[in-house]
């Protein structure tokens, strides 16, 4: 009897589960049920504001081509002088950015910085070129090389020799000469790449030197009765003179300038520019420079005729 008791009591509660369980299940059922309610509440609003957005879109296009077409007409109605002043269309004026007076100059700075490097690159050249032209000294006496021999051009002993002979004339305590060498070869290709014709034109035009050494090149690139002084008058007895120059083959000028006999050719000479106008100078100015050198060459010449 009490075995059947407690199987009765065992068997309601099998039943009582199972109720359990079917309350659990319509549970969840029910929040599915209210999730995708929600999804689709979710997705209604969505689509809902994409549709306003997209009529939203459409009324902004369909009046931005209205404004184009009446803007259009107007023009047309302008240009055909129908009427003096549109009402559509309005010239629309940006209002000037303020800017403090620093913003201004980071401003400038900022939009001119190439150009102001560039800027910056020239006046340091310049302030270069212009300290070494001050600071350089200038000169007593300036002599032209002008001939197609390295080993006379750079003779090692020259600007001393031509220096010994000359005097203080810028009174600055020390006594310079200076030899310009312009290389002149039979090969008219080749001076000119090296710049040989820049040059003579330059030194031709200038009138800081009088005194030239050449060679038989240099008379063919100028006028020897025009641009010569003749010193065959101004040393009359002197055997080395001929055509009105004085030349240096058989002379001392090899030990003089520290080179070799040998190094010396026959047609080598010193000449004398003739005073005129030129493109960088007048005629005044090379009888200046001639005054103070004529001395100069006088002592060379007697120097060299021992």
């Amino acid at each position: 009897m009490k075995n059947k008791d407690k199987e009765k009591k065992v068997n309601p509660s099998s039943d009582n589960d199972e109720d359990i369980f079917d309350i659990k299940k319509s549970v969840f059922e029910v929040n599915r049920e209210l999730r995708e309610q929600r999804q689709k509440e979710e997705e209604a609003q969505q689509a809902e504001l994409r549709r306003q957005i997209a009529e939203r879109e459409k009324k902004s296009r369909e009046e931005y081509d209205r404004r184009i077409m009446e803007e259009k007409k107007e023009l047309i109605r302008l240009k055909q002088g129908l009427i003096e002043e549109s009402k559509e269309i309005h010239e629309e004026k940006e209002e000037p950015v303020k800017l403090s007076f620093g913003k201004k100059i980071v401003n400038f700075f900022y939009h001119n910085k190439w150009w102001l490097g560039i800027a910056a690159v020239f006046v340091f050249i310049a302030g270069v070129l212009t300290y070494n032209l001050i600071t350089k000294p200038k000169p007593d006496v300036i002599v032209l090389v002008i001939c197609g021999s390295d080993t006379i051009g750079n003779a090692p002993k020259l600007e001393e020799y031509i220096g010994s002979m000359s005097e203080d004339f810028n009174g600055n305590g020390k006594i310079l000469a200076s030899v310009y060498f312009i290389q002149r070869t039979d090969n008219s290709a080749g001076d000119y790449a090296n710049g040989s014709d820049t040059k003579l034109t330059t030194e031709m035009n200038s009138a800081e030197s009088v005194i030239v050494i050449g060679n038989s090149e240099f008379l063919k690139l100028i006028d020897p009765e025009n641009d010569l002084i003749d010193m065959s008058e101004m040393f009359p007895d002197n055997p080395n003179i001929r055509g009105g120059r004085f030349y240096l083959k058989h002379t001392n000028f090899a030990e003089r300038a520290g080179i070799d006999e040998s190094d010396v050719p026959y047609d080598l000479f010193i000449a004398l520019r003739k005073p005129k106008n030129l493109l960088y100078s007048s005629k005044e100015e090379m009888e200046k420079t001639l005054e103070k050198d004529l001395p100069v060459l006088e002592k060379i010449i007697n120097d060299l005729s021992e």
